[in-house]
């Protein structure tokens, strides 16, 4: 089980229903897309950081090692604007209004990632997925999800154990260990997620498949006064953006 998906299964929030979550956690991207980025991504930023750390309980550790990826290509992104190609300090100079676009960018997608990152570290996949039938989504397209979302995990924790027993068997020892070892993992990993695959259809073919995957939901209804702090959450943001609006110059 990845770390984020371990984290949402023991969150203090894992009983909400997934539209309370969603009200907030997208309610906070949507804000950071929408609203000037200073000082409205700023203070999604704020928000999501306290939210996270506080109510949801989401150790600040495991936060980081989440965060740092998809800040990583926030960060690359916004580097990009420092500069220009063409016109008249030559082929590649620095652009003038660069530090000032490129930290718009940062607050906008940092936010807007620690949006994102609320709604997973407090919704497990396998709450949200069957539940998607209800909003409209197609059965057969929920099912092949259920079905990649279990078979990535099965997969991820094959290679983890043909690359321990290839570690056991001095099989990293140099680069063409390295590289034999590479592709030993690549063509085994193939085989066994075919062989699983044809063991899972025969298993639901022997369950009376019938085109629909039918799992256990854990019940939970949708909380107004949870939804509506959010809500009032949300447009206070708002508000505060439109009273505190400063170009970021």
């Amino acid at each position: 089980m990845l770390p984020i998906d371990a984290a949402a299964h023991s969150s203090r929030w894992r009983r909400r229903h997934p539209v309370d979550k969603a009200v907030l956690g997208l309610g906070l991207t949507v804000l950071a897309i929408s609203l000037p980025p200073w000082p409205g991504a700023a203070l999604v930023l704020l928000t999501a950081l306290v939210v996270l750390l506080g109510p949801a309980g989401v150790p600040g550790r495991r936060l980081w090692r989440a965060y740092r990826v998809p800040l990583g290509f926030c960060v690359t992104g916004a580097l990009t604007l420092l500069v220009q190609v063409g016109g008249t300090g030559g082929f590649v100079s620095l652009a003038p209004d660069g530090p000032v676009r490129a930290g718009e960018l940062l607050l906008r997608t940092s936010a807007a990632s620690l949006g994102v990152l609320l709604f997973a570290f407090t919704t497990p996949m396998s709450d949200l997925l069957p539940r998607l039938v209800r909003a409209g989504v197609p059965a057969p397209v929920v099912d092949v999800a259920l079905v990649t979302y279990r078979m990535s995990f099965l997969l991820l924790d094959s290679m983890r154990r043909i690359r321990e027993a290839q570690a056991a068997r001095l099989g990293h020892t140099g680069r063409a260990a390295e590289w034999r070892s590479l592709a030993g993992l690549g063509a085994t990993a193939f085989v066994r997620a075919f062989d699983r695959a044809t063991r899972l259809q025969a298993g639901l073919a022997g369950r009376g498949y019938d085109g629909t995957l039918r799992v256990l939901v854990p019940e939970a209804r949708v909380s107004v006064r949870f939804t509506a702090a959010s809500c009032a959450l949300l447009a206070t943001l708002a508000a505060l953006t439109l009273v505190l609006e400063r170009p970021l110059t």
